[in-house]
């Protein structure tokens, strides 16, 4: 019986996700979990405590503890095998056990947690700022044609005009804020409507056509998929969209994930040069974490091409690789998060290559509807 009683305890302590480590008086540990042992990519039992976490907080909260003090709680960075937030937790037990056992020392993961904690703040900073410089502006303006401008009709006209502009600013601001905020509430929520995606980028396309003819460029649709050149071959073949498969999906907000995409296109690309859509199936990928097959869709610009150290922070809210031309664009450093967070919602996925020099491609990655042409799931699959 005691000893069904030791296997089970093993079996539990085996089964723990967390980190825990036993140690006897000395802080020498007797026994580690798998989760330890994968954490510090060895075995432990035997080992000095201190010569395997080497973090000073940890060992003034074990020898307070072994030394007859109650628990601790300490939270510390630790380089295994990279940098990570810890929250180590040291037990003392009630009387030492048989095999010597003093003290219980966990570790729970707070590097995710923390991350969070930290773009949460870097958000309400971040709009604070963008909406504080505009207003900033209003109030300067406002009080200048309350003044010195109150009787020149050509400054009054200026300034209004930039009054304008920068009400514009905020308007655009406080929509993204209010779109983004939607879809994390829904996010959890996956769409379940047979969306035609052909259908949506024509749409799309449409209402962008004359902001591109203003910078003297053509959006053309059909283009073969971007290879690691991203070379942009035209013309493209728009009927190939009407036999696009449909995906399971919200069609506004992939509307809304299609024109900030084209949308970027046309004001980072150069003047007088295309704008590609290319649009094909692919097969479940692992490595794109597609499970099943996707739509794919890649926007394709001849841009500047943005430095490989930008491209992981691009979809983080409020982050832009030239602050300044962003701006005078018109750019909320929001559109980006946006897309980010529809296809989380819609359990699709966003690709980002760039070639500095040469352009950049967005390629965007949606679920195929259960039985659509190219879906070979098989149909139990799909009723479960």
């Amino acid at each position: 019986e005691l000893e069904a009683v030791v296997v089970a305890g093993q079996s539990i302590l085996a089964g723990l996700p967390d980190p825990l480590i036993l140690l006897d008086g000395e802080a020498r540990i007797v026994r580690a979990n798998p989760a330890a042992e994968a954490l510090f990519e060895g075995p432990l039992a035997g080992r000095d405590l201190f010569a395997v976490l080497r973090a000073p907080p940890v060992m003034e909260a074990v020898d307070a503890v072994l030394g007859g003090g109650a628990g601790r709680v300490v939270e510390v960075f630790l380089p295994v095998p990279v940098e990570r937030i810890f929250s180590v937790r040291v037990e003392p037990l009630s009387a030492p056990a048989a095999d010597g056992t003093a003290a219980l020392l966990t570790l729970h993961d707070l590097t995710h947690v923390r991350r969070a904690d930290r773009m949460r703040a870097d958000f309400v900073a971040n709009a604070s700022h963008e909406l504080h410089t505009p207003l900033s502006t209003l109030i300067g303006f406002i009080e200048t044609l309350q003044g010195p401008a109150r009787d020149d009709a050509e400054a009054r006209a200026r300034f209004l005009a930039i009054m304008h502009d920068q009400a514009t600013r905020m308007a655009r601001l406080v929509a993204d804020l209010l779109s983004l905020s939607r879809i994390e509430l829904n996010e959890h929520t996956a769409p379940a409507t047979p969306v035609d995606v052909g259908k949506v980028l024509r749409g799309v396309v449409a209402t962008l056509q004359l902001k591109a003819a203003a910078r003297d460029m053509e959006i053309v649709l059909g283009v073969p998929p971007p290879g690691p050149e991203l070379a942009l071959r035209t013309p493209g073949d728009a009927a190939a969209l009407d036999a696009l498969p449909p995906v399971l999906g919200d069609a506004d907000e992939l509307a809304q994930v299609l024109q900030n995409l084209i949308d970027n296109a046309i004001k980072y690309g150069r003047a007088g040069t295309p704008v590609g859509i290319a649009a094909w199936v692919v097969p479940p990928a692992p490595a794109r974490r597609l499970a099943g097959p996707a739509l794919a869709v890649a926007v394709i610009d001849r841009g500047e091409g943005i430095p490989r150290p930008h491209l992981p922070r691009l979809t983080e809210r409020f982050y832009r690789v030239d602050t300044a031309r962003s701006r005078d664009l018109g750019g909320t450093g929001l559109g980006l998060a946006i897309v980010k967070h529809i296809l989380n919602r819609h359990r699709g996925r966003l690709d980002i290559a760039s070639v500095p020099g040469v352009g950049s491609a967005f390629t965007v990655y949606l679920p195929l509807a259960p039985g659509a042409p190219g879906d070979r799931r098989h149909k139990s699959d799909m009723a479960s």
